[in-house]
């Protein structure tokens, strides 16, 4: 009777259902279509005269033969070099991951334990700063990095977006520290650790579902960022989103639209196999940081 009693309505389910197909198919529309345009010359894919060329293929049945074509893929990749855009993107987010979890981890466990009041006005400023558009603050760091000769290396905008992460690293890290009870670090203290030592081998264990999930958002803001990639790097060591916005041209080079519709979707394609890999973490991860332990 009670799981009868629980039950929804036929009508609610038949909504919720219905509401959930939309809302899956409008989400995944725009992915979907540019993964099928990928696939076809531009006269197709961006037809005036007939939307449905993007689906049939005329021109592009008319220019190679067949219906699909991965000139796209060929012009990004190997004309255009885009695999070393992807090589230096991973190893970007690589680092900034690293080093922000590093600094993160240790600042968010020491402010967590800390009893100083100093502490809320630290966490403050730290928002202050990630709240600041990364724009106005890549303008700061400019100037030196010309003086020095530094400007357009991987090192330099790893510096940085490490610095403009660091702030946010700091925030979600503390939270997850908070919700776990100081009686641990006192138990293995009690047992013969050091502070450092309890750090690593009780609070780390139990810290991993929020260190993954911090890590998960560190790494989307390297992978995702334009500005500071763009303004920090040179041609030879851009990562992969300003190559893609320099495979649109500006009004003084002329671009390939293709092109950039193939690395859009070569760029997109790892997000979501890293995302369904790591659901279970990312889902364990927000919760552990929302609930009080």
């Amino acid at each position: 009777m009670a799981s009868k009693a629980q039950e929804k309505p036929l009508g609610l389910r038949i909504l919720l259902t219905v509401f959930l197909v939309v809302w899956l198919i409008a989400a995944a529309f725009p992915f979907m279509w540019t993964l099928w345009g990928s696939f076809k010359v531009e006269l197709d894919f961006f037809s005036i005269s007939n939307w449905r060329d993007a689906l049939t293929g005329p021109r592009t049945e008319f220019t190679y033969g067949h219906p699909f074509t991965g000139a796209g893929y060929a012009g990004a990749w190997i004309q255009e070099e885009f695999w070393r855009s992807v090589i230096n993107t991973f190893i970007v987010c690589f680092f900034v991951v690293c080093i922000s979890l590093t600094l993160g981890t240790l600042g968010g466990y020491a402010l967590s334990r800390s009893g100083h009041n100093y502490v809320f006005w630290l966490l403050i400023t730290a928002l202050i700063f990630r709240a600041l558009p990364p724009i106005t603050l890549v303008s700061g760091y400019l100037p030196p990095f010309f003086e020095w000769n530094i400007w357009g290396y991987l090192p330099t905008a790893i510096i940085v977006l490490v610095a403009i992460n660091q702030p946010f690293t700091l925030w979600m890290l503390h939270s997850f520290f908070q919700k776990i009870p100081k009686e641990l670090d006192e138990s293995a203290k009690v047992d013969g650790c050091t502070q450092f030592q309890a750090f690593r081998h009780v609070i780390i264990p139990v810290m991993w579902p929020g260190v993954i999930t911090t890590g998960l958002f560190s790494f989307l803001l390297a992978y995702n960022d334009f500005a500071v990639t763009a303004m920090l790097l040179s041609e030879s060591n851009r990562t992969m989103i300003p190559a893609v916005a320099a495979f649109l041209g500006t009004t003084q080079t002329e671009g390939n639209v293709m092109f950039a519709v193939a690395a859009v979707v070569s760029a997109t394609v790892p997000l979501f196999i890293m995302v369904m890999f790591f659901q279970r973490q990312i889902v364990s991860g927000l919760t552990a940081g929302a609930v009080k332990g």
